[in-house]
């Protein structure tokens, strides 16, 4: 599978799934056909380029709607939804966020202390457990940036209940791994599989259920023995994330930017396309952070889709304002970019709590202070995240609602501009 980081790619992705988009999705979606050149066909395989905003969640419900049914397609579209509730539970939670890095922090800092936690650790992340189908996940991660996301699940419960390994030290190496790792899905995917999202409800890998969704891969079956048995316990914690109000941005109006403004893009808005500017910018500034996901080394491959995404992104916006653009690169201040352009507004695409977040928010915090930056929102999210209170249930309930709401009602793909 090609993952390059261009929203050409993004988009031919895109067409080739659709026809696999609705029934044959829901049938065939649980299965890990294992990595193959031409990709796994039961899967969209799309969070990429969705993670680093090089395509919309908006534009793939449009194609999808375009070609099946609301039944049909009921799966694939539950699952983009899947995602959108995960940000909008975190924004209404961002201390699960602030609570995970200091425990990842704790963990890591741990491994120094204990050389057999260490080495536990190592045996984990080097694929050496002597559980195959874990190690067999754990090299295909490293070599490939990406896992199907029964593999995630299945990987997470032996991690944590049977290798019994901090849960935040498994989500850090899919951070540092993942081209997609986006910080809501993923923290909040592994407390769930842990029983923390879902108070007492986890989620235990077991041997014939992974022998029989990996049989399709072309060295057969994956084994799993010794996995940890119904009598493994969800874990639990002490502190209870209370939700907070959301504190959303106004829509976008066409006098927001009536006067010359700079674009920011960044790691989860690296293209121009789905923000449907209403105004040319006179600047575009790229900010690539993907270093920021984790203290340690981020992945060739998370580290390489993220700087692509971004680099490709401001060169094509750039060229299709017919503007100048710059890279605010870590550590710099931004206000002389804007001083250098003579603008003085800055339109931001908006940062979900994150690492994103927490890598640009410092030097953004006194522009956003002073009436400077327009922050850009999506109507689907907008729609959506108040929704995401408790469980998915709330969400999913409203999905026919929500499509009526924002207007999306089946349109064809946006036709490829090239790489």
């Amino acid at each position: 599978m090609d993952f390059t980081p261009t929203r050409g790619a993004a988009l031919a992705r895109l067409a080739a799934f659709l026809p696999a988009a609705g029934r044959r999705y829901a049938e065939t979606r649980n299965a890990d056909d294992g990595p193959r050149a031409e990709g796994r066909g039961n899967v969209s395989q799309l969070s990429p380029w969705l993670h680093a905003g090089l395509l919309s969640e908006t534009e793939v419900l449009e194609a999808v709607l375009a070609e099946h049914s609301p039944r049909a397609a009921e799966k694939f579209i539950a699952e983009v939804f899947w995602r959108i509730y995960f940000k909008g539970y975190l924004e209404q939670r961002p201390a699960i966020w602030v609570d995970f890095v200091k425990g990842r922090d704790g963990a890591l800092a741990a491994l120094d202390a204990n050389a057999g936690l260490r080495k536990a650790y190592c045996e984990a992340v080097e694929g050496r457990t002597g559980i195959e189908a874990f190690d067999v996940w754990a090299k295909e991660l490293v070599a490939t940036g990406y896992l199907h996301n029964h593999a995630r699940m299945w990987f997470a419960s032996i991690w944590i209940f049977t290798l019994k390994l901090d849960w935040r030290l498994g989500a850090d190496f899919f951070l540092r791994h993942l081209m997609d790792a986006d910080a809501a899905s993923n923290t909040l995917s592994w407390r769930w599989v842990a029983g923390l999202h879902t108070k007492g409800k986890h989620y235990l890998a077991r041997a014939d259920n992974i022998a029989r969704y990996t049989a399709g891969r072309p060295e057969g079956a994956l084994d799993a023995v010794r996995l940890a048995g119904d009598e493994a316990e969800p874990l639990s914690e002490a502190q209870d994330y209370a939700r907070q109000k959301l504190d959303l941005p106004a829509p976008m109006t066409a006098a927001d930017l009536a006067k010359p403004f700079a674009l920011l893009l960044h790691d989860e808005a690296a293209h121009h396309a789905p923000l449907a500017l209403p105004a040319a910018p006179a600047l575009v500034i790229a900010a690539a952070r993907p270093e920021a996901r984790s203290p340690g080394a981020v992945g060739a491959h998370a580290l390489g889709f993220a700087q692509g995404a971004l680099a490709g992104g401001m060169e094509e916006a750039a060229a299709a304002f017919a503007c100048p653009a710059a890279q605010w690169r870590a550590g710099e201040p931004l206000a002389p970019l804007l001083a250098a352009a003579e603008v003085e507004r800055v339109a931001l695409p908006y940062l979900p709590a994150g690492w994103t977040r927490d890598a640009l928010w410092p030097e953004l915090a006194p522009l956003t202070a002073e009436g400077r930056v327009v922050t850009l929102l999506g109507d689907l999210d907008r729609a959506t995240w108040p929704l995401a209170k408790a469980g998915f249930f709330g969400v999913a309930k409203a999905i026919d609602g929500l499509l009526a709401e924002c207007g999306i009602a089946g349109h064809p793909a946006p036709a490829s501009t090239g790489n």
